[in-house]
């Protein structure tokens, strides 16, 4: 029997309280298995951290970590939802790109439904003169670009979710998505 593709999850709920961040990974993971999927989660890693390891030693041995999980998935599901800004978590951010540079799909979602510009200020210029991009996309045009050349999609709310930061039809949706497109991508790749 062929092992299921591997799926990164990648998101800002890793910085959530351990309860909630767990429901959450529990609930995809478990949509996941319905399509024949396994997903993976950036805290399935097994740190052992010491109190007298330097904190930016710490931080670049989670970074190995996660890398060698994306290294070991077939593509990426991206909870793109805006985080501490108007943009989507840049962690986050760097995990697609590093995903899509191998040549991996990549899905995202964002429960905001306003496009990148207006969650800007809806106006051409910010505070500081400088041009925001109009391009009528859910947030910089390299993020739902870079998604979308993958063969992936960039899925939109068009209503809350049950969590600020999740809602489980929209990511059915891009699992739905993946599924669909997945199984022709994932022969053109030889996986």
């Amino acid at each position: 029997m062929a092992q299921p593709k591997r799926i990164y999850l990648a998101g800002p709920e890793v910085f959530f309280p351990a309860a909630e961040h767990q429901a959450i990974v529990a609930e995809k993971k478990r949509v996941l298995r319905e399509y024949g999927f396994e997903g993976v989660d950036p805290l399935d890693t097994e740190l052992a951290c010491s109190d007298d390891e330097a904190k930016p030693d710490r931080g670049h041995r989670i970074y190995q970590a996660n890398r060698g999980l994306m290294d070991s998935c077939d593509a990426i599901i991206a909870n793109l939802t805006p985080f501490r800004g108007i943009s989507a978590d840049p962690g986050t951010v760097y995990e697609v790109g590093y995903m899509i540079g191998q040549g991996k799909p990549a899905f995202g979602f964002t429960l905001d439904s306003r496009h990148y510009r207006d969650r800007a200020g809806a106006t051409g210029l910010d505070e500081l003169g400088h041009t925001i991009e109009d391009f009528e996309m859910s947030d910089n045009l390299m993020i739902a670009g870079g998604i979308r050349e993958s063969g992936g999609q960039l899925f939109m709310a068009e209503q809350p979710g049950e969590h600020r930061f999740f809602s489980v039809e929209l990511f059915c949706r891009c699992v739905q998505a993946l599924a669909h497109a997945g199984s022709h991508h994932f022969k053109s790749l030889g996986i």
